[in-house]
């Protein structure tokens, strides 16, 4: 069941309707521009939908349903992306980039089976990227560079918004140094919390952390989230989490990590009993060892708005379709809806 949406007492945007539009078009273009600069990234175009059968399609956390149709002219049945996960990863190799350089794209994507609330729509819009990695780089401190330099660039992103629209000086600044815990040491902490209220508790002190090795079962026996065993290695992933003071918890802008090797897939496949997978052209290729080294993810481009602009719900920075509690509660709050 969706956790109810609600409006913090006392909460009023800062930017007007049109100005809020204005705004998320200059986060889009700036933002990209750092990113691209941090981590040395081209911009591609992606797909919509790929064939059901490929095994592109990103499982996330193997119970949401993909949306899918036939095309009667190909006689095949393709599925609206979840995420581009494993497209990047083949893309990489097909255009042939090199060690060192990366692709970014817009991914849009449809999960009807997506909870409603605050900060999730059934309607997805990211960056996702992705960059070929040498083998030596699949280790922590590589990881780390890599998130240290995405959030740099999402700080920078904020400083030239306020060059722009003075009024948000009004939020307060973001942390650019990055406090870094994995699941086990989260659990460890606060073994009597759920994850999320471990998240929240930690964030709320550190303010930008990255909580890493998400998938892998705890010392509880459940893992602190769910992930694929196919696009990330679980020992070596992780989210970027920023406090939001509007909505008063932490808040993920960006799920990321290095992704499976064939040993790593080999192993991630039959721990999630997914063994299956491995008649798959994507994972064929990988266990053959014929895809390069990578490491990427997703930014969410209206969580990054959110978090930039003060908003207090996801429908004040993207257009979707809500369920008649938001809008109710929206309403009766002077929220305007997208």
């Amino acid at each position: 069941m969706s956790t109810p949406s609600f409006i913090p007492q006392g909460y009023a945007p800062i930017l007007g309707l049109y100005d809020t539009q204005k705004a998320i078009g200059f986060i889009k273009r700036i933002f990209e521009d750092h990113l691209c600069g941090e981590l040395n990234l081209r911009r591609v175009s992606a797909p919509l939908f790929v064939e059901a059968a490929s095994g592109l399609n990103d499982d996330l956390n193997g119970v949401e349903r993909p949306v899918a149709f036939d095309i009667p002219f190909t006689g095949r049945d393709a599925q609206v992306v979840h995420s581009l996960a494993k497209w990047k990863r083949m893309a990489l190799y097909r255009f042939g980039f090199h060690t060192g350089t990366g692709l970014v794209t817009d991914m849009n994507a449809i999960r009807r089976d997506e909870e409603l609330d605050n900060l999730h729509s059934v309607y997805v819009d990211q960056w996702d990227w992705e960059k070929v990695i040498a083998p030596r780089d699949r280790n922590k401190e590589y990881l780390h560079s890599v998130v240290n330099s995405i959030v740099k660039a999402i700080c920078d992103t904020q400083k030239t918004l306020r060059n722009i629209y003075g009024r948000m000086y009004a939020l307060p600044d973001l942390r650019e140094e990055v406090t870094y815990i994995t699941t086990q040491e989260l659990e460890d902490l606060y073994p009597d919390l759920t994850p999320k209220e471990r998240e929240n508790r930690f964030v709320k002190e550190h303010k930008t952390v990255f909580v890493e090795q998400i998938g892998a079962a705890l010392k509880s026996g459940v893992p602190h989230d769910g992930r694929a065993p196919d696009y990330d290695d679980w020992s070596l992933n992780g989210d970027i989490l920023f406090w939001n003071d509007v909505l008063g918890c932490a808040f993920e802008v960006s799920s990321m990590g290095i992704r499976v090797s064939p040993e790593t897939l080999d192993r991630q496949l039959t721990i999630a009993g997914c063994d299956d997978r491995r008649e798959l052209q994507f994972h064929k290729m990988l266990l053959n060892g014929e895809l390069p080294q990578t490491i990427g993810g997703g930014i969410g481009q209206s969580r990054l708005c959110m978090l930039l602009l003060g908003k207090a719900h996801i429908c004040e920075v993207q257009s979707s379709i809500w369920d008649p509690e938001t809008i109710r509660v929206c309403k009766e709050a002077g929220v305007p809806i997208l």
